[in-house]
């Protein structure tokens, strides 16, 4: 490799991760607890495959008190995911209560579309389901929480979490998917009716800086490559397929969303909607309203704790 292709490997790296960071809003404000350590950490453990990539998650696990409970940290902001991403001051309010938090990295835009990074967050579930009992937590007790990107796939496994596939060559990808309780910050929920009736957000409008992750390909088998996928009744089919308030039915996990009023990237109408569509289908939901907030604020750290207190109440 020469040169001047190594730089621009590790420029595209530090921007993946600085951009992860940034979405997910940390922005500095949560805590940042390097005292010693309360808790182990198991890093790098391979969830699944997929084009010869590893997909990787980490364990954190507190060292008393456990709640015997887990919990799926969304590692996701821009539907950036990077190892390096994973921020404890997003993990150690959960340790705190007892949880074990596993830190899921799923594979990354530019390179992944959103369909690909679901399938990941699937896998991800199943494999810590099928790993319960080693990492002591009940498997039909798991919530999944996360920020921006992360909260949007958090919804959507709450909401389109499956049964798994009996007939299965692997004994993971039998298992299911479904997640007990989510809680999250600022997700997109409808990427055809975003910020208002009609307008469509899939890479364009508001988040036409984010189009790799709405760069859908399929796959010719008769030339063996994938094409762009153009035609735009096919594309609004995906849109609908991606967004969580399209998906939402009674048998859904209680869901929280904690929300800024001012959010101009992730509109709060977004978390209205998906509430409102789980409240029609009975399921318990909630909104939290930041006043002014934008995509992220300071003192998020203490806004953590509703999470945490969502978890407590519904994953008993």
């Amino acid at each position: 490799m020469n040169a001047h292709r190594s730089i621009v490997i590790v420029h595209f790296r530090r921007r993946i991760v600085a951009a992860a960071i940034a979405a997910i809003a940390i922005a500095g404000s949560l805590r940042s607890l390097w005292a010693e350590d309360n808790f182990t950490r198991q890093e790098d453990v391979i969830y699944g495959r997929k084009f010869g990539t590893a997909l990787t998650l980490d364990v954190f696990k507190p060292k008393e008190k456990s709640k015997e409970r887990g919990l799926i940290f969304v590692v996701s902001g821009g539907w950036f995911s990077a190892h390096e991403a994973i921020n404890r001051g997003f993990v150690t309010p959960f340790l705190d209560r007892g949880y074990t938090v596993f830190a899921v990295v799923h594979g990354s835009q530019p390179k992944f579309t959103i369909i690909e990074i679901l399938d990941d967050m699937h896998r991800s579930v199943r494999f810590i389901r099928s790993h319960a009992a080693d990492y002591r937590v009940d498997p039909e007790k798991l919530g999944i929480y996360g920020g921006s990107a992360g909260g949007h796939l958090s919804c959507m496994q709450g909401v389109a979490g499956s049964i798994g596939n009996p007939d299965a060559k692997d004994p993971v990808d039998r298992l299911s998917s479904r997640v007990q309780a989510v809680a999250c910050f600022f997700p997109p929920t409808d990427f055809l009716n975003y910020g208002e009736s009609g307008e469509v957000a899939l890479g364009r409008g508001v988040l036409k800086n984010f189009r790799a992750p709405f760069d859908f390909h399929e796959h010719d088998p008769s030339n063996n490559v994938f094409v762009a996928i153009t035609d735009e009744q096919r594309l609004l089919e995906i849109g609908k397929r991606i967004s969580p308030v399209y998906h939402a039915s009674k048998d859904d996990p209680p869901t929280l969303i904690v929300h800024g009023d001012a959010d101009k990237l992730v509109p709060i109408q977004q978390a209205e909607l998906l509430i409102t569509a789980l409240q029609n289908e009975s399921v318990p939901a909630k909104l939290v309203t930041k006043p002014g907030a934008a995509h992220g604020w300071a003192g998020m750290d203490k806004d953590l704790l509703l999470l945490a207190d969502w978890f407590d109440e519904h994953l008993q």
